[in-house]
């Protein structure tokens, strides 16, 4: 059974201001749990309505029932598990290689998918504007599925870090240079907008490279792509120069 106690803090760590305070965070779904236990990640607690996680210690492993589940749980549809971690400290950013910025990206499912892109395409260090939404948001940390354990992800003034860069910086409109006819470098940071605006007008002023994915329909009024598709898009052609 879940205390009332245990249910006002778990309840709370939805909003950031309540993690920041307690400097934890929730994770749902046995293999996102367990990645995290896998990558030493600080388990405070887990609520488990399954016979597993045998191997964690008695007073961190509560078993529960599905409806106790569901009063502390994040999602619509409760998992069999939640766990709530320590927030680790935040880890240097590496200058070199290739690297993510993100500038103002708001959506927890897109900051999730970005996650797991990286993590696909080896790019291990995200930067993101400290407007960006959350990385331990549950729901970002839900659809990374395991992802921001082996991703560096850190929040920065991004105007700053950008003009402090000594990489080239590439930034994504839809009247840049197509992306398919550039010399695209081993190095350098790659910064994609907001989902509505873009790239905003301050960042903008910094970029050295403007790209962009060409539209090759016939009538071409699509506006433009969801930021995680097109973040897929352009980590590949970046990656395909190593192959």
């Amino acid at each position: 059974m879940v205390s009332k106690n245990q249910i006002k803090l778990i309840t709370s760590l939805q909003q950031k201001k309540y993690r920041k305070q307690h400097q934890l965070f929730l994770a749902e779904g046995v293999k996102v749990v367990q990645e995290l236990i896998d990558a030493n990640y600080e388990l405070q607690d887990i609520f488990t309505t399954q016979d597993d996680f045998s191997r964690i210690s008695s007073n961190k492993r509560h078993a529960v029932l599905p409806t106790d589940l569901k009063k502390i749980s994040a999602l619509s549809t409760p998992n069999t598990c939640l766990a709530l971690f320590s927030i680790p400290k935040a880890v240097k950013i590496e200058s070199t290689g290739l690297i993510l910025a993100l500038d103002s990206v708001r959506d927890p499912g897109n900051l999730g998918t970005i996650i797991r892109l990286c993590d696909w395409f080896g790019i291990t260090t995200l930067v993101c504007s400290e407007e960006t939404v959350d990385v331990y948001n549950p729901k970002v940390v839900q659809a990374t599925m395991g992802s921001i354990s082996r991703v560096n992800i850190v929040y920065v003034d991004l105007e700053k870090y950008l003009l402090d860069a000594k990489l080239p910086i590439y930034g994504t409109f839809m009247d840049g240079k197509s992306i398919y006819k550039e010399k695209l470098p081993k190095e350098g940071i790659i910064v994609m907008g907001n989902e509505a605006n873009g790239i905003s007008n301050s960042i903008e002023n910094i970029v050295s490279e403007r790209i962009s994915i060409p539209r090759f329909g016939n009538l071409q009024l699509t506006e433009s792509l969801n930021v995680a598709t097109a973040t897929a898009i352009i980590l590949n052609e970046f990656k395909r120069i190593e192959i």
